[in-house]
């Protein structure tokens, strides 16, 4: 599996869904493009779309072909909306949908990437239900938080690296202690609770995210595909880092071909500790929900 030379699937062609199908057939990482919705007129109208732009791929829309893929996007399910207030208020809507999308899966044995909310618990039920390696389960949402909290340390004059881990939700944990610049306590927490709610304009605005999510999506597509060996904030399956098992949560770690190549434990502050327990605490109580 070379970048450019990969079977691609998208289980979810709604925004987010739909754009990244688009991107990675436009830029050339696909060979082949499977796409899945429950919407059937929907997924036939956006797999024509995508063929009228004169590009020779092959697109399926047989959810059976998903098992032999390389990498899978699962991004069905309902969005965020304004009157959704977190992303675990999504669980119970969205669980159904996963449990669907598992017989697509059950066979799998490339990369899955997951990204309907709430993702970190999605990301661990579709690993357990389908009996996937952990390793070749990756969450997505680090690296989005991970941007958003760049544009908030810019705004503040604030210099370093931008790195979010904890859940994809409200116990996000952005990694102060790893800038150029101390931040005291008053500002971190300021800056969190902007970190919260910074979705929130885009979806009141234009009703969900799209742009800013695809392309990380795609950009975590070619990490796989290239084999970058690149360390990235994402959510993953974990069995005693960071003091936590019998979850997925968001935590540096190196991913390349095989997919989670190796998590990174990197020291954090008291601040941190604190924010990640509570990140810790949050999902694996939604896990134990699951019953799996």
């Amino acid at each position: 599996m070379i970048e450019g030379m990969a079977r691609i699937s998208v289980l979810g062609t709604g925004r987010i869904g739909g754009e990244v199908a688009y991107l990675c057939a436009v830029l050339g990482l696909a060979d082949e493009l499977v796409m899945h919705d429950a919407a059937s007129e929907f997924l036939r109208a956006q797999a024509l779309d995508l063929q009228h732009t004169g590009l020779d791929i092959p697109v399926s829309t047989d959810w059976r072909d998903v098992a032999g893929t390389d990498i899978c996007i699962f991004s069905a399910g309902l969005p965020r909306n304004p009157e959704i207030k977190t992303r675990a208020d999504l669980l119970h809507a969205n669980l159904p949908v996963a449990f669907e999308c598992s017989q697509a899966l059950r066979t799998f044995s490339g990369i899955l990437i997951t990204v309907t909310n709430p993702m970190d618990v999605n990301n661990y039920y579709l690993c357990r239900k389908n009996g996937l390696e952990p390793g070749r389960c990756i969450g997505f949402g680090g690296q989005v938080d991970s941007a958003r909290f760049g544009l908030l340390l810019r705004e503040h004059g604030i210099r370093g690296e931008p790195f979010v881990i904890g859940d994809h939700g409200e116990n996000q944990v952005p990694l102060f202690s790893r800038l150029d610049d101390p931040v005291e306590i008053p500002r971190r927490e300021e800056i969190l609770h902007r970190l919260r709610g910074a979705s929130m304009e885009i979806i009141r605005g234009k009703g969900g995210t799209v742009f800013g999510p695809a392309f990380h999506i795609v950009t975590l597509v070619k990490t796989v595909l290239g084999n970058r060996r690149t360390v990235l904030p994402c959510s993953c399956i974990l069995d005693g880092e960071y003091g936590t098992k019998d979850c997925s949560l968001g935590v540096p770690a190196l991913i390349g071909r095989a997919g989670v190549e190796r998590i990174e434990e990197w020291p954090l502050d008291p601040w941190e500790q604190e924010k990640f327990a509570m990140a810790r605490t949050t999902v694996t109580g939604l896990c134990r929900e699951l019953g799996i």
